[in-house]
């Protein structure tokens, strides 16, 4: 075994395996002193990057319809958290939670817009108007909202990072899920605008796609959800599993950091092969 160092790095080197590298360091808080909110927040895939936030050191608003469920995370995770009840597809709710965001953070580093719906899976024609109307302005007409309000306040401090997130079905659309898919679509398109109109503002926007997790979405995105349709979902997935609220906490953690410094306009898919 031969031990080499450079630089602060020790690299171990045995002829029998691939070298591996450990740093000396120390770890170090990849969003400390940043300042997020993250909409739809206090479950699902929004929790999973609301704990890996705040483990990264970053001061977290959870916004939520679901106010009791923000606080009891608030409560858990202690520390720099905020609950705020909003819905999404409101001027004035989304207006009042930037608002509380910057009068006990002073400021938004980060936006997560993670907030989403669906309706149940069913023939196109067959989907209330009430329900897609519904579907556009909780996934579309929020992430309008929150720019409204947020990326004036990116453009005057020449920074910022904002992370939507999308789905699989943007990328590779189900039958049945017609209007859901159309909606994160729009997403993926409004990803990439927003990215290269506020790239000379120092403001980053990318987006993440992931496949159905264990989520409070999963059985409406399966209609029903027993172990013979999670069998067949899962069949569609190479890795064979779900995405996890951990999966969408460490990509979102990533692309908002400044280790991604270079990355915007990027559509991620966290699937595990499934729009292979």
């Amino acid at each position: 075994m031969l031990f080499l160092q450079s630089e602060g790095y020790e690299y171990r080197i045995d002829e029998r395996a691939k070298p591996s590298i450990h740093t000396n360091r120390g770890s170090t808080l990849r969003l400390n002193n940043k300042v997020a909110i993250v909409t739809g927040g206090a479950s699902g895939f929004g929790a999973g990057i609301v704990r890996k936030f705040c483990a990264e050191g970053a001061s977290v608003v959870i916004a939520d319809l679901n106010e009791q469920a923000a606080r009891a995370l608030a409560d858990e995770l202690g520390g720099k958290t905020l609950a705020v009840s909003c819905d999404v597809s409101r001027p004035d709710d989304v207006s009042a939670l930037i608002e509380k965001a910057t009068n006990e953070f002073e400021t938004v580093d980060i936006l997560i817009n993670n907030a989403g719906t669906t309706h149940l899976p069913m023939p196109m024609e067959d989907v209330s108007e009430e329900d897609f109307d519904k579907v556009f302005s909780v996934n579309t007409k929020s992430v309008y909202l929150t720019a409204k309000f947020v990326v004036p306040l990116m453009k005057r401090r020449g920074k910022g990072a904002i992370l939507n997130v999308a789905s699989t079905g943007a990328v590779s659309p189900r039958p049945n899920l017609t209007w859901y898919n159309a909606s994160k679509g729009w997403m993926v398109t409004a990803t990439r605008g927003m990215a290269i109109e506020l790239a000379s503002h120092g403001i980053r926007v990318n987006a993440i796609n992931p496949v159905a997790g264990e989520t409070p979405l999963l059985k409406s995105f399966m209609g029903e959800d027993t172990p013979e349709v999670r069998a067949k979902f899962l069949s569609t997935i190479p890795i064979g599993r779900f995405s996890t609220p951990e999966d969408m906490g460490n990509a979102a953690c990533y692309l908002c950091s400044d280790e991604a410094s270079m990355v915007t306009g990027v559509c991620m898919e966290v699937d595990g092969g499934r729009t292979i």
